[in-house]
């Protein structure tokens, strides 16, 4: 494993400088090139993760084919790279430290990802909404990971107050999506496992519903796959 989890990392992030350098040089023509780039990116991580670390994807429910805010359990890296194979263009938000990467937060800011500024107060949370208000009026899928930082896989912290702002702001349904990464793709952990990585979609939940009730479904709902849930 530890072998296949240093080819997987040699592979994947020198890999990864050619989808970065094709969407620097796309970015004047428009953001279709910068999205293309990004889902390049996203299914070499999804070829190194199937074929060199034998980690296979399951999907159980039904993905909507239409803009939702998708509210996803974060237990490893892996989550946040495979969105962009899962959906079509989506509008992932992230922590603002990630669009400080030399080349790779350059292309991410373009290709449209959403900083997350916890220092910024009320105007970086203005700023947010804005910008998914943008993404959304452009038909895109968002992409929150509402405990806003990685847990060990069978933990269950509460949401991050962001989501219900989102969710009352933006308007869209919402999507949880509960999955466990973190039994092969433990965070801290440079070693990773094979086996099979499972997304699970719950029901829909309209707009306008009450917060504190939205935010129980969405805390049940992206922890089903908690060892012992």
């Amino acid at each position: 494993m530890a072998v296949r989890s240093a080819l997987f990392a040699l592979v994947f992030y020198i890999g990864s400088l050619v989808p970065i350098f094709y969407g620097l040089v796309a970015a004047p023509f428009g953001s279709k090139g910068v999205r293309h780039a990004g889902r390049i990116w996203a299914q070499l991580h999804h070829w190194c993760a199937r074929h060199i670390l034998k980690i296979e994807v399951r999907v159980e429910g039904v993905i909507p084919d239409y803009p939702v805010l998708y509210a996803i359990k974060h237990e490893s890296m892996f989550e946040t790279v495979e969105v962009l194979v899962l959906f079509r263009d989506p509008a992932v938000l992230v922590k603002k430290e990630l669009t400080d990467i030399p080349l790779w937060g350059r292309v991410a800011t373009l290709h449209g990802v959403i900083p997350i500024d916890r220092d910024g107060g009320a105007k970086a949370l203005r700023l947010l909404i804005k910008a998914a208000k943008a993404s959304a009026a452009e038909g895109r899928s968002l992409v929150i990971f509402p405990e806003g930082t990685r847990v060990p896989h069978g933990e269950s912290p509460p949401l991050r107050a962001g989501f219900a702002g989102l969710y009352r702001q933006i308007g869209l349904p919402v999507v949880p999506v509960a999955m466990d990464s973190g039994r092969l793709s433990p965070r801290h952990s440079f070693v990773k496992r094979p086996g099979v990585i499972t997304f699970r979609f719950g029901d829909v939940i309209p707009p306008g519903m009450d917060r504190a009730e939205a935010e129980a479904i969405v805390h049940r709902e992206i922890n089903v796959l908690n060892d012992g849930a």
